[in-house]
């Protein structure tokens, strides 16, 4: 059975869901196998905030209608929570158990029995505390449970013709702070302007970083470095983000690299907290 069709079945077992839905690939394939399984007993569910960049609300709403999936767009209010304003390294757990409960008080209104998220295989192997928070509750990863690995999700999301199909990792805004910094609202906007001027300028996978004092340290790609650096741009970006708020601009000279702010957590705590991430639900 291949795990086009694995995905399908499990998903039709479930006899309804709602679907995490962030735009994403990996949610955008499950949302998608959610339809083709289930049709209107499936809805995808979009959480905004602060955190979510720009353009992304609505190119959920975009891809939920070329899917033909029912679309719900909700309010999430983890600002209100200082366990995650504060910005420890289990912030995500504390903005998917918020996630969650808001999901969990809708699903008789919405009509469903269970609600999905798109975390895959790979994930597992990954620093996730929002995989416990999934675990608590009673949330189903269908790609995780198949054994579906990132690249397999693109690969089927290319053979359903779904345009994110090499949609570059986005993770929250709230990601790109370092630990121990605050996250707010105003923040998290100097971060999505600074991202949008640089893809403005042609460069496809970026992450503006902030850390202590309003320090951005911007990480492109190794082969963009040069382009990035040439005196010109170089200039233009140091003006465009000292404007925003940022009172320093550095390039990170090792490149881009997802979940490079993990690196500074011990790795007893990322060993003790992939134990805590919860089992993944057997199918």
């Amino acid at each position: 059975m291949t795990k086009r069709e694995q995905l399908h079945d499990l998903i039709r077992s479930f006899d309804s869901c709602a679907v995490a839905f962030s735009a994403g690939v990996d949610s955008t394939v499950v949302a998608k196998a959610a339809h083709l399984a289930l049709g209107d007993r499936a809805v995808a569910v979009t959480a905004t905030s602060a955190s979510l960049a720009e353009g992304e609300l609505d190119e959920a709403r975009e891809l939920a209608q070329l899917i033909g999936i029912r679309h719900r767009v909700i309010s999430t209010q983890e600002f209100k929570d200082p366990s995650y304003t504060r910005n420890a390294p289990d912030r995500c757990y504390h903005c998917k158990s918020e996630l969650y409960l808001q999901l969990d008080q809708i699903v008789d209104e919405l009509g469903v029995k269970t609600v999905l998220n798109g975390a895959n295989a790979d994930d597992l192997n990954d620093y996730r505390p929002g995989l416990r928070a999934a675990s608590e509750h009673h949330v189903r990863s269908p790609l995780a449970e198949i054994g579906m690995t990132k690249q397999q999700v693109r690969e089927l999301a290319a053979e359903w013709g779904l345009p994110v199909w090499d949609k570059p990792a986005t993770p929250c805004l709230s990601s790109r702070v370092a630990y121990g910094e605050q996250v707010t609202p105003a923040r998290l906007r100097m971060i999505d302007a600074a991202e949008q001027f640089l893809r403005r300028n042609g460069f496809s996978q970026v992450r503006v970083r902030y850390h202590a004092n309003d320090l951005a340290r911007v990480e492109l790609p190794l082969s963009d470095l040069p382009r990035a650096a040439a005196p010109v741009f170089r200039q233009e970006l140091t003006k465009e983000l000292l404007l925003l708020g940022f009172q320093y601009v550095t390039l990170d000279l090792e490149g881009f690299r997802s979940g490079s702010l993990n690196s500074v957590i011990p790795i007893q705590s990322l060993t003790a907290s992939k134990g805590r991430q919860g089992p993944i639900p057997e199918a």
